[in-house]
């Protein structure tokens, strides 16, 4: 990324100096620029040892310490919704996860203070992990935090965190813990802006569920002192110093309006010409699909990530247990369409009752889908658990299986969702299936784009990369002509095609989707109004144009200017 000059330009308020990145979440918002606490300086003599009697107590110290982390995390999972409570509950797994607590306590045992072994043991863990790179890489923050938050507990201190500003403030960061981001008040920190990151960092997500501005892998972030004033434009990826307060002030006050217009905004999703786009809601759990229902506006749920049930527990959630959950998802929209996502595990989401094989890249390794490989029975029991849940009840419910590469995969889960009087689908997430979207659709009912994995696999590069972040913009016209592949068989057979990653967030995008044939957008309900409003602003012969102009763009700044040019 580089800094640019903007002395005196429109476009830039007047800015004395611009740093840009990947736009995350829409929305301008202007602050002072606060940080977080520089990490805790712990004074641990690395040449402590500890008596040999006094190892078994130590060793149940740090255990002590180690659990009520990993509560809080739990806690604080519990009393969140939707994405955040997903990625806390992730981190209070990675808390109490073996793999460093072990080898910390072999060290305790071998005489190394409780902290100083905290210390070590992560940061093994840690070197392992950015080796793997991918999705485990981007855990090395949350792996960070962890640590901090034991060794303060161990040390008597309070534990790290993100300070509370007084006023509206721009919060600007390396990166940013789960357990930070998702506790932020977005009446106090009205934008971020990250260093590293990508478009499907934890700090991504949990920022379109909180609905304030993000821009992430700003290189030259640095650059931007601590206490000045900027503004964070979220649709270009701007981040600019000291702006003019009457040009800024009149730019933002724009944004209030359009944001008051979408929060008007009743559905249902068409274009200004009729043509009805289905505006769905990505949901976790029964709280954060009631709060969805609750806006009145969303015509069902797009995306159920059925993951919460399975983290952060020893075993395998029970066919009864299972049930109850996603009924409550069911009831929340019954009558109304609700696609489920059956269980996306592996990778950066490791199930503790199963063996997960070591990969050197597991993001395309045994995940989704493929966890059958070795433990059938979980999707079987999921299955009958989905079929329970929707007896009595008005709705079928649309299933869908993720990390689906081949036609044989399609029908073989087709088949047993079927036999259960369900709805069968699949996640268009790995080229192969898109390029093979024809013969898929006529083995299921419907397909979702995962345009997040979808755009890594495209580009061959990782979307937790801040590095590579340009290249996994879902703007990407390689990913949007795989995308118009879908949409062109979905519509030849007469199938729905939905788009449930980050990309149906993106206003101006999904107008794009729709234009390449995507008959359904799902996302944060933080999301959903913004992106209804827009269609409604647009014909169809827009979107269609607005789509070809972007695939025949060159890059994604390009496919943005060209849509912008035809949507306005």
């Amino acid at each position: 990324m580089t800094e640019v000059t903007a002395m005196g330009s429109a476009d830039n308020f007047g800015a004395t100096r611009v740093v840009t990145g990947t736009p995350v979440v829409h929305g301008l918002a202007c602050g002072p620029v606060i940080r977080p606490a520089p990490r805790l300086a712990f004074d641990i003599d690395p040449a402590a040892t500890v008596d040999p009697d006094a190892r078994g107590a130590e060793q149940e110290r740090f255990a002590a310490a180690v659990a009520t982390v990993a509560s809080r995390f739990s806690a604080r999972a519990s009393a969140s919704t939707g994405s955040s409570a997903e990625v806390l509950a992730a981190t209070s797994g990675l808390a109490k996860d073996r793999a460093w607590t072990g080898a910390a306590r072999k060290l305790i045992a071998d005489g190394a203070p409780p902290a100083a072994a905290t210390i070590a043991a992560i940061e093994q863990i840690a070197t392992m992990f950015t080796k793997l790179g991918g999705r485990m890489a981007e855990r090395v923050t949350d792996l960070n935090d962890i640590r901090d938050r034991v060794v303060a507990e161990l040390l008597g201190v309070p534990e790290p965190g993100i300070p509370m500003p007084d006023e509206p403030s721009v919060l600007c960061a390396d990166d940013l813990a789960p357990a930070d981001t998702a506790g932020l008040d977005p009446t106090r920190v009205i934008a971020l802006a990250t260093r590293l990151g990508g478009p499907s960092s934890h700090t991504a997500i949990i920022a379109r569920q909180l609905g304030i501005p993000c821009v992430v892998a700003i290189a030259d972030l640095d650059s931007v002192p601590t206490g000045s004033t900027v503004y964070v434009d979220g649709e270009r990826g701007i981040v600019g110093l000291d702006p003019v307060a009457e040009q800024i002030a009149v730019a933002i006050d724009g944004h209030r309006r359009a944001a008051e217009a979408a929060a008007a905004w009743r559905g249902p999703g068409q274009t200004s010409d009729g043509h009805h786009i289905l505006i769905l809601a990505n949901v976790a759990d029964g709280t954060s699909a009631r709060k969805a229902a609750d806006l009145g506006i969303l015509e069902g749920v797009g995306l159920f990530r059925t993951e919460l049930a399975f983290l952060d527990r020893p075993d395998e959630p029970s066919v009864e247990e299972q049930t109850a959950l996603y009924r409550e998802v069911i009831d929340a929209f019954d009558g109304q369409k609700v696609v489920i996502r059956t269980l996306d595990a592996g990778s950066d989401k490791p199930l503790k009752f199963v063996t997960h094989p070591d990969e050197a890249n597991p993001a395309m390794g045994v995940r989704g889908n493929r966890i059958i490989m070795s433990n059938p029975e979980i999707r079987l029991h999921q299955l009958d658990a989905l079929a329970a849940a929707a007896q009595g009840t008005t709705a079928v419910p649309w299933v869908m299986a993720p990390m689906i590469a081949t036609v044989a995969e399609a029908r073989e889960f087709a088949a047993l969702v079927r036999e259960r009087g369900m709805i069968p689908g699949v996640m268009v997430e790995v080229p192969s299936a898109a390029v093979q979207a024809d013969k898929i659709l006529r083995e299921v009912d419907f397909v979702s784009i995962g345009t997040n994995d979808l755009t890594q696999y495209t580009m061959a590069a990782d979307r937790m990369s801040p590095e590579l972040a340009a290249l996994t913009d879902p703007w990407q016209p390689a990913v949007l002509a795989l995308i118009e592949r879908v949409g062109a068989a979905g519509a030849a057979q007469d199938k729905q095609v939905g788009v449930c990653g980050e990309a149906a967030a993106d206003p101006m995008l999904a107008c794009v989707l729709v234009g390449l044939g995507v008959t359904s957008l799902s996302a944060a309900p933080a999301a959903t109004a913004p992106v209804g409003l827009k269609l409604g602003m647009v014909t169809l012969e827009q979107c269609r144009a607005a789509a070809q102009a972007a695939m025949a763009a060159d890059s994604t700044q390009a496919a943005r200017e060209a849509a912008r040019a035809v949507l306005g």
